[in-house]
């Protein structure tokens, strides 16, 4: 298994991560580009602004697409976006 992949299985049991606990949990170098990697492959993964220790960081978690979202993805790409 990945790297990714691992982090994407605890991603999907509903765990919340910072990129610095990315690097030391799953020894992923570059956070960020493994999370634009999940959204290219499709899975809706959401950045929330936190401060853990007085410090601001975002943390990563997976979640669903809002109704809106869906339709101003539609919208901007059509509807070839949501066929495989």
């Amino acid at each position: 298994m990945s790297k990714q992949d691992l982090l994407l299985k605890h991603l999907r049991n509903g765990k919340v991560f910072t990129a610095k606990q990315i690097s030391a949990s799953f020894g992923i170098a570059h956070p960020a580009s493994t999370i634009r990697n999940l959204r290219e492959q499709g899975y809706c993964v959401y950045a929330n602004d936190a401060v853990v220790n007085g410090t601001k960081v975002v943390k990563y978690r997976l979640g669903q697409p809002t109704r809106s979202m869906v339709a101003i993805a539609n919208r901007v790409a059509g509807a070839s976006v949501f066929t495989r």
